[in-house]
């Protein structure tokens, strides 16, 4: 044996070896290569699918407001925390008087007074009592000057005093009145022709009370007084829940500092924006789910429904989207403003049809296909999809019938799902 080894050279025997290894490795490509694919299938099912359009949004309340002071002073009382509910029009924080500016002080004489007079107004009768005294000695007044001036429109007796016997006697002339006496009745009667429509017009404003202006007029220094005085006050704007509460007694605060934040909880809504493809799928009244990945241990999603859709879209980035508010139905103590929402909008509910999986769905030359299992082998049938869920598509064309084997692991030299 080692004769018949020695009788070739090292080198050959290193191209001998060098052979081996190729071969070796062609026969293990060859062998791997033979081996058979396994395809993951499923029956094809008949039943009923829920098409819904799904986006994310965050939570908001219909109502909400930051509360900030209007004024400066030292905090004196604080009437709520954080969490409580409170009623519209609630004083929640309010200021020191001692330590206000002098105008916040002065307004509360201001508004007494105000008040005073406006109901000095609303209570008295002698504006329109003097108005109507004023408009009957107008009424004389041109009565007078009206007959005097008809009077000189013919002849006039002019009476003439002389002495007879040393007693005087009146002697009566007549004769016809000259140019300026004519020009001077009519100067008077237009005179009081003018002061009769005054009083005419300003009895006719008062004779069923005090003048509307007056009156509009003292209603302004009262709400110019009181909303001065509302600046030393934090009052509720609607019914509510605290969810921000700054102020402590004591506290030096500025105009424009912070006070409280108040937001309506009953009504929780969640803004998606909604792709121009579905928005037309889209209406008032539709129901949808929504999911937390806030709110742990619910087995359940939240419910909720279409309150709006925006008929005017807007572009970001190229992309047209629309705005859809969803309110939730039964929105719990563990929703918050500001929680990000997955919400679904159910668009379409369909009963007993024949449905694709979307993971068996692949794009081969611009067509929708799957695969069946036929004799261990993959056949590729061309379908026609209809409304989709995330999980399954409605079968409306392809020669496809219920209980057929179909690939979820088709050949991935064809596509991904849908050409993705």
């Amino acid at each position: 044996m080692k004769k018949f080894f020695e009788r070739f050279s090292r080198r050959t025997w290193i191209i001998i070896g060098v052979v081996a290894v190729v071969l070796l490795v062609i026969i293990f490509v060859s062998t791997r290569g033979g081996e058979v694919v396994t395809f993951q299938t499923t029956a094809v099912e008949r039943g009923n699918l829920t098409a819904t359009v799904g986006a994310t949004g965050s939570v908001r309340a219909r109502q909400s407001a930051t509360l900030i002071w209007q004024t400066t002073g030292i905090v004196d009382t604080v009437s709520a925390s954080v969490g409580d509910r409170i009623s519209r029009d609630a004083v929640l924080a309010s200021l020191d008087k001692a330590s206000l500016n002098q105008s916040v002080i002065l307004a509360e004489a201001d508004l007494a007074n105000a008040k005073k007079s406006l109901e000095d107004l609303s209570n008295s009768d002698t504006a329109r009592a003097q108005a109507l005294r004023t408009l009957d000695t107008a009424e004389e007044a041109y009565t007078k000057a009206y007959n005097y001036r008809l009077g000189l429109n013919g002849k006039i007796t002019i009476a003439d005093t002389y002495l007879e016997f040393g007693v005087p006697k009146v002697r009566y002339i007549k004769g016809y009145a000259d140019k300026e006496t004519i020009a001077d009745a009519d100067e008077k009667l237009a005179l009081t022709e003018a002061q009769l429509g005054d009083a005419r017009r300003n009895y006719e404003r008062l004779k069923d009370g005090v003048d509307p202006v007056e009156i509009a007029a003292a209603e302004a220094r009262v709400a110019a007084a009181q909303a001065t005085l509302n600046t030393t006050y934090i009052v509720a704007p609607f019914d509510g829940t605290v969810t921000q509460a700054d102020p402590a007694v004591g506290d030096q605060i500025t105009a424009g500092t912070a006070a409280f934040r108040i937001d309506d909880l009953t009504h929780l809504l969640v803004d998606v924006q909604v792709s121009e493809v579905d928005i037309n799928t889209v209406v008032v009244g539709q129901d949808a789910t929504l999911t937390f990945d806030a709110v742990l241990g619910r087995a359940e999603p939240y419910h909720g429904k279409v309150v709006q859709a925006n008929q005017a879209g807007i572009t970001v980035q190229g992309v047209v989207s629309f705005t859809v508010t969803v309110e939730l139905t039964d929105a719990d103590e563990f929703v918050k403003p500001g929680m990000t929402a997955a919400v679904n909008i159910v668009v379409e509910q369909v009963n007993d049809v024949v449905l694709i999986p979307n993971r068996a769905v692949r794009l081969v030359d611009a067509e929708r296909v799957v695969y069946l299992l036929v004799d261990g082998q993959p056949v590729k049938v061309k379908v026609l999809l209809g409304s989709t869920s995330g999980a399954d598509s409605v079968l409306v064309e392809g020669e496809i019938k219920e209980g057929d084997p179909i690939i979820l692991n088709p050949p991935s030299s064809n596509g991904g799902p849908f050409g993705g």
